[in-house]
């Protein structure tokens, strides 16, 4: 069952990115690092296997990029 928008969201949060806003359903997250994800979406939607990924990969570049 695939996760929600909202549970991505929350993920990022945790691992300290930030809110940039955006554009009808699109969402910028931005981490201090350097890590940019834009998600699409509305929160109770359905998250795409590529937006998973998106957010695991710049989870994980903010993570190896702090000091």
């Amino acid at each position: 069952m695939p996760r929600k928008i909202r549970q991505l969201i929350a993920d990022l949060k945790d691992a300290g990115f930030s809110d940039r806003g955006g554009k009808g359903s699109h969402r910028n997250f931005e981490h201090l690092y350097g890590p940019r994800v834009t998600l699409s979406g509305n929160p109770g939607d359905d998250a795409h296997p590529y937006q998973e990924k998106q957010v695991r990969k710049a989870i994980d570049q903010s993570q190896r990029s702090e000091p």
